[in-house]
């Protein structure tokens, strides 16, 4: 057992930034779907995320861009009717959308390459004056229908993953500048004001002679740039046993110096130096049937990440809110690998709950580890720890003194094997494909954290008390004033 102890004297305000802002979806037409709104509404109840981005805008499912017959030959209309559904969801769950632009309309393209399930189509545009009309109404719709000085406020991402040959055919590297220049330019016509990045690279430090490149490219034709993105995963080499894939994870210490990385190659382009770095897809594994997704251990890893972005990142979007998500199928059974916060029939996972004391926590940071951090709150303290590891040997006991006079009261919430755990149940109850409601209702009370609350002992100012973490443990603590109130003849010792 590992023990750590915090005291005055280790205590002192700590830069600490959240990144809680945005949050990744699977693409826009699954939108069109009640349960998808339903998991949104939910997560978006804990979480308060402010931005969604998902992909294919401009898929054929969506229908915005259309060829129809004239008596002449063929012209080009636009059809909004799905936009607008989504868009009007997403607004009224409180959220912006981050504008992804893709993919290609299969009338557009250039070619049939297609990824995913639903065949989003990776080709650049055949025609690019076509394709920067489709932008620049795109957005002018939107304008008009939310208002101008709104939809400014909207972040604007020119394609994803261009540097995998499976998301821009041969990953070409001169047709995607060429693409960034004529949207950028594009994109500001339309609406005055909005923002525009990229390049939405992803592979570790893989990707930064492809970032490198885009910034040259940008200052040497004078492109627009307010934000550069990129994406985080955490997984190493996998191991496919049938549909699904395992990994062994990096820590948050390698994505951090991915960042890190990335912030100094900014640095060195004197005139881009001070761009934020907007990580619009970050998770453990980049594969939708990966189980670590509904475990515990993802919530461990994924406050370590939170605990440390915000050092260099100023804002991380999660992939995804939920599992009503399509790239690979449709989802067969409820757990499955899936990269969403919520299981398909409304059942929080693990990780909800830790993007939802990440995005709780105010106050002062006073103390952070790999394990912990602390909140100074005006009537008390507040703050998060976790555990990585496979072995249930690897017990953490942190014992914390804090100064506080008079009577507090602790409140614990906290995931581990045995609590806030639904995968657990499920997998007892034999992994059953489709549960039924009865079913449901005990996976969903099995999602939900163990509380436990104690008064600690006050002695010359100072409160101490001892927190324990093992085996993949995520736990929340909130120490608050709590003067005693007596009502005469109340005796609460005649229960205990």
């Amino acid at each position: 057992m590992k023990t750590i102890h915090i005291t005055e004297k280790d205590l002192h305000p700590i830069p600490f930034r959240s990144v809680i802002d945005c949050i990744g979806t699977g693409h826009l037409g699954l939108a069109l779907h009640k349960e998808y709104v339903d998991q949104l509404r939910k997560v978006q109840d804990q979480c308060h995320f402010h931005f969604i981005r998902g992909h294919g805008l401009f898929s054929d499912d969506i229908g915005i861009y259309q060829r129809v017959p004239t008596d002449s030959g063929e012209e080009t209309r636009y059809n909004f009717t799905y936009l607008d559904r989504i868009m009007d969801t997403y607004r009224e769950l409180g959220l912006r959308p981050f504008l992804e632009l893709g993919f290609m309309p299969s009338k557009l393209a250039s070619g049939n390459q297609t990824i995913f399930y639903w065949k989003a189509n990776v080709t650049p545009p055949a025609d690019e004056q076509e394709w920067v009309l489709l932008v620049e109404n795109t957005l002018r719709h939107m304008a008009e229908r939310y208002g101008s000085s709104e939809v400014a406020q909207w972040p604007v991402e020119i394609w994803n993953e261009p540097n995998l040959a499976g998301f821009w055919e041969n990953a070409d590297l001169q047709k995607y500048l060429r693409l960034y220049e004529i949207t950028s330019q594009a994109v500001k016509r339309a609406v005055p004001g909005i923002r525009v990045g990229g390049p939405a690279v992803c592979g570790g430090d893989s990707c930064l002679p492809w970032i490198d490149a885009f910034l040259d490219w940008c200052e040497q034709h004078d492109l627009p740039v307010d934000f550069l993105t990129r994406h985080v995963y955490m997984a190493d080499t996998p191991i496919h046993k049938g549909r699904y894939e395992y990994h062994s994870m990096c820590m948050a210490e390698t994505s951090m110096k991915e960042l890190a990385d990335t912030r100094a190659l900014l640095e060195r382009h004197p005139c881009f130096a001070s761009l934020p770095i907007y990580v619009t897809e970050f998770n453990t594994s980049y594969n939708p049937f990966c189980p670590i997704h509904d475990t515990v251990q993802n919530a461990a890893i994924m406050s370590s990440f939170l605990a440390l972005a915000g050092d260099y990142a100023d804002s991380c979007s999660y992939w995804t809110f939920g599992d009503v998500f399509e790239e690979l199928g449709i989802p067969s059974t409820p757990f499955h690998g899936g990269f969403g916060l919520m299981a398909n029939g409304q059942i929080p996972k693990p990780t909800l709950w830790a993007f939802h004391y990440f995005s709780e926590l105010q106050g002062e940071c006073i103390y952070r580890d790999k394990h912990l951090i602390l909140m100074k709150k005006e009537d008390g303290y507040e703050g998060i720890l976790w555990q990585i590891c496979s072995d249930a040997a690897d017990e953490l006991e942190v014992c914390l003194t804090l100064p506080m006079s008079g009577r507090s009261f602790l409140v614990c919430e906290q995931l581990d094997a045995n609590h806030g755990n639904p995968l657990s149940v499920w997998l007892d109850m034999g992994q059953c494909p489709n549960p039924t409601p009865a079913q449901v209702q005990l996976l969903q009370a099995s999602a939900q954290p163990y509380i436990q609350t104690i008064v600690p002992e006050e002695k010359d100012g100072l409160v101490q008390f001892v927190l324990h973490a093992f085996d993949n443990t995520v736990l929340h603590f909130a120490l608050h004033s709590a003067p005693a109130h007596r009502d005469d003849g109340y005796d609460e010792t005649w229960y205990r």
